[in-house]
């Protein structure tokens, strides 16, 4: 690699705060919420023209799909997601329109209908990008879009603030605190923090997904009940998952593929979400591709031009051989790639495979996440109520002081990471970091200092279970 050398220049301060949230997906809005409920000055930046991340980028309004009847989920603002979508009407009750009385059935022996009602909300995707808009502003968070952290400013081991570009140039950001929810680790790897990051050929697939309207939902909804699909269809099971509902799609693609319209080494399995009576299903999460590193510019563009080529073969498939396609058209594609594993940092505990299957308890615990791991070909629903708490120690990188780490980069094994990547997950080290910061400024010790009971207590009092 060759280099060029930049002269040294002054970068304006655009703004101080007290914490500094980077990225605005779930664990970011999360963190962001938690610290100004406290009462400190937040500050949230992100990158694209919205927050909202995953569900507003990629379209993926399922941030609670694992949960069945007997769940036990942590409360907060996970479920004030849902709860305020529902109200706002931006949100799509996905078992509404089945009106076979043996398809309601199976769904509410299976415990994903519960006195008439599903058991979760599927956002609207759209919607969610003004609702996100809403929380921030009502909180009194100061927004900050079209904006990316390219560097940071440190002083020993501390971080100070970061470097951003934008329209407007290049900027610095000062901070108390500042959070890392870019999903890539990227201000965690700009300070020093260890890492570790597995080839890319070993990494969890990225997705581009995409939304049909034009579609007859009752001959789809028809054909899903006679050509029915299990979890045990898609990945190794604890055994009680084994015949459970899913939404997962393949038959049409494999149709496709002896016909030769598909490449044989294509793979294309979707698992769709929700629909609407207009004839649409907003969000079809069916394109995986591997061997992209979520870190690499190349990679990205790669994947998001092959990934937009894939959904047109997908759609035509579609249209072929799925009852009630026929007039389907393509609606929509997401906005960026979801990506569901890069960076991983290195912190003050590790969670492990152990810890996520087997209910693990701790005493720094900041919330609980149900026992739900999906990834590596492995598929546990949390149908019985099984949950494991999520440790502080994961959100606390090592080396670096006056940062916290949120969302799918926090510390852990492989297989944890199938656990701690989903959206619920989440949104519980959002909220447990944006807490953990106001409360270590308002006591002036450092986060690595911060008293865990009082952490605690102002969770509690934000509605997440602890315990």
């Amino acid at each position: 690699m060759t280099f060029i050398e930049e002269p040294s220049r002054k970068t304006p301060i655009l703004t101080e705060t007290d914490v500094l949230v980077l990225g605005g997906g779930p664990a970011g809005l999360a963190a962001a919420l938690a610290a100004a409920r406290e009462g400190v000055d937040t500050m949230l930046v992100e990158r694209y023209g919205c927050f909202g991340g995953v569900i507003t980028q990629a379209m993926i309004g399922t941030i609670a799909w694992y949960r069945y009847a007997n769940t036990v989920d942590a409360g907060g603002i996970g479920l004030e997601f849902e709860t305020i979508a529902k109200n706002m009407e931006g949100s799509i009750n996905i078992f509404g329109n089945i009106k076979n009385k043996d398809m309601i059935k199976t769904l509410e022996q299976e415990g994903l209908i519960v006195n008439g009602e599903p058991t979760y909300e599927v956002l609207d995707t759209e919607v969610f990008k003004h609702i996100a808009d809403k929380l921030v502003q009502d909180a009194n968070i100061t927004p900050l879009l079209h904006c990316t952290a390219v560097d940071v400013i440190m002083e020993d081991q501390t971080i100070k603030g970061v470097i951003t570009e934008s329209k407007s140039g290049r900027q610095a950001i000062m901070a108390k605190r500042i959070i890392d929810a870019t999903g890539d680790a990227d201000i965690a790897f700009h300070s020093g923090v260890p890492f570790r990051k597995s080839p890319k050929n070993d990494l969890m697939e990225v997705t581009v997904n995409w939304g049909c309207s034009g579609i007859n939902i009752g001959k789809f909804l028809m054909y899903v009940y006679l050509n029915p699909s299990s979890i045990g269809d898609w990945g190794e099971t604890s055994g009680k998952e084994e015949s459970s509902f899913t939404t997962y799609l393949v038959e049409p693609f494999n149709k496709a593929k002896v016909a030769g319209e598909i490449p044989k080494d294509v793979d294309i399995e979707s698992f769709w979400t929700n629909y609407t009576d207009a004839g649409e299903i907003t969000s079809f999460n069916g394109i995986h591709m591997t061997n992209i590193d979520p870190t690499d510019v190349w990679d990205l563009t790669k994947a998001e031009i092959e990934g937009r080529k894939r959904v047109l073969w997908a759609v035509e498939a579609l249209k072929k051989y799925t009852p009630g396609f026929k007039k389907a058209r393509l609606r929509s594609i997401g906005a960026s790639l979801g990506t569901r594993e890069s960076r991983k940092i290195l912190g003050e505990y590790e969670i492990t495979d152990h810890d996520v299957r087997n209910q693990a308890r701790f005493e720094d615990s900041i919330g609980i996440c149900p026992e739900f791991i999906d990834g590596y070909g492995i598929a546990i629903m949390p149908t019985t109520g099984r949950y494991f708490q999520v440790p502080y120690g994961i959100i606390v990188p090592q080396k670096v002081e006056n940062l916290l780490v949120a969302g799918r980069c926090v510390a852990g094994d492989k297989i944890s990471h199938a656990a701690t990547r989903q959206m619920c997950c989440c949104i519980v080290t959002g909220q447990g970091a944006g807490v953990a910061a106001a409360v270590s400024i308002k006591d002036n010790v450092s986060c690595m200092q911060v008293s865990i009971s009082k952490v605690q207590e102002a969770l509690k009092k934000q509605g997440v279970r602890i315990d």
